[in-house]
């Protein structure tokens, strides 16, 4: 997406409100627009903004369970809805949203405008359902900004070439509120959720987990990678391209909430930052294939192509000129999986595919790691003590991920905060 070049040594202080004046993105989710009572509520806190005297643009979700009924109603039109028809009644959940949060602000003396992807000119290509951003023409959105207006935009909406409606995918309005953020080079893009920020595990299954005052987007975006949900990852790509402070608050509650910007050199980085996991993984394992260049290509090229989205690749070392190839997919990709690679399998003499579910994968993240040693030792030795096998191992610069059985994520996530020290603060 064309916005400019990113921005360079912005400082950004993790505990100042932004100066009157700033421009601030803020985007709402489906879970803070649930019902009236919430909208308004949503409208007074924009209203606060505005009145302290920032230039306010304001991204929607659709309301919560509204794009899931509108799937729904798809479903039962077609059995194979087309994806333009479907693009344009998915968009319809957002201008919902819009209109009645401009209404809400009416209400309150706030002057303000409702945006659809159209009318604000988000321009895309043309992957219905799964478009990409390529251009923000944002000249009538800065006339109403210069007038004090607060801006209401459609998230996850955009057009293309032709003036077809297209959608983000899921997650889209994160990516909307980013990539606007990023056009207009606000000073901080604001993403209210329904928890008080980035937290060193999930509270439902650690309690003791404290929220993160403060994370890199590389952690961010190994958290979201490796199965966290606060926020989609292809925004956390976008903020760290286009160099654009994220704050993560919740809209049900007051609080500071989690910065994330770039490293700070200046400052000594946590050894972790968090432990995050994902559920409902399965393994796919190819034994006996020859080894010899491009075989994973041959396997996995395949699989790719069928938007399987592949995650951890083992390959095992060769031995009499064969070897095996081990990856995971999310446990509804698994059959599809096996059904792409059976007739290349069956091709190759002797080579045998196996596969199954129940599995889950659990990392530990921290840019601490780089100057650090011993992290995957106290990990490995930890999951040991709770007599928990591991089945695979990735690793990148700041991560560490281990695949493991399902039933035993709960336990290997509460072992490790406690061990790596993450507790909440007395």
């Amino acid at each position: 997406m064309h916005v400019g070049p990113p921005r360079r040594g912005r400082a950004v202080n993790d505990a100042a409100p932004a100066r009157a004046s700033s421009l601030i993105v803020e985007k709402y989710g489906g879970t803070s627009l649930a019902d009236m009572e919430r909208i308004r509520a949503v409208a007074r806190n924009i209203a606060e903004s505005a009145k302290a005297g920032h230039r306010m643009i304001v991204v929607v979700s659709a309301m919560s369970g509204e794009t899931n009924r509108l799937l729904e109603l798809a479903r039962e039109a077609a059995d194979a809805p087309s994806e333009r028809e479907s693009d344009v009644l998915l968009a319809t959940g957002e201008q919902v949203s819009i209109a009645l949060v401009t209404m809400a602000l009416h209400a309150l003396g706030v002057e303000a405008r409702s945006h659809t992807g159209a009318q604000f000119r988000i321009l895309t290509d043309q992957a219905h359902g799964s478009a990409r951003i390529v251009e923000i023409r944002s000249e009538r959105v800065q006339r109403d900004l210069q007038r004090g207006v607060v801006a209401v935009v459609a998230g996850f909406q955009g057009v293309d070439g032709d003036d077809n409606i297209t959608t983000l995918g899921r997650g889209g309005s994160d990516t909307t509120a980013v990539a606007v953020a990023a056009a207009l080079n606000a000073d901080e893009c604001r993403i209210y959720t329904d928890v008080a920020g980035v937290h060193t595990a999930d509270p439902r299954v650690v309690p003791e987990a404290r929220r993160l005052d403060r994370l890199t987007f590389e952690e961010m975006l190994e958290l979201s990678g490796a199965g966290a949900k606060v926020l989609q990852i292809r925004a956390v790509e976008f903020a760290g391209k286009y160099n654009v402070p994220l704050r993560v608050l919740s809209s049900f509650a007051p609080g500071p909430g989690t910065l994330i910007t770039n490293e700070d050199p200046k400052m000594e980085q946590p050894l972790i930052s968090g432990i995050t996991y994902s559920r409902d993984e399965a393994k796919v394992t190819i034994r006996g294939v020859p080894d010899k260049p491009g075989v994973a290509h041959q396997l996995l090229g395949p699989v790719s192509e069928a938007r399987v989205n592949v995650d951890m690749i083992v390959q095992n070392v060769g031995a009499d000129g064969l070897t095996d190839l081990t990856f995971t997919v999310s446990s509804g990709d698994l059959e599809r999986s096996k059904k792409i690679l059976a007739p290349i399998v069956a091709g190759i003499k002797g080579a045998e595919l196996t596969g199954g579910g129940g599995l889950a994968k659990v990392s530990v993240v921290g840019v601490g790691m780089r100057s650090h040693a011993g992290i995957a030792t106290a990990m490995f030795k930890t999951l040991f003590e709770k007599g928990i096998n591991i089945q695979m191992i990735s690793t990148s610069e700041i991560k560490i991920s281990v695949t493991i059985d399902m039933e035993y994520t709960e336990l290997a996530v509460r072992a490790l905060h406690k061990a790596f020290g993450l507790e909440e603060a007395a």
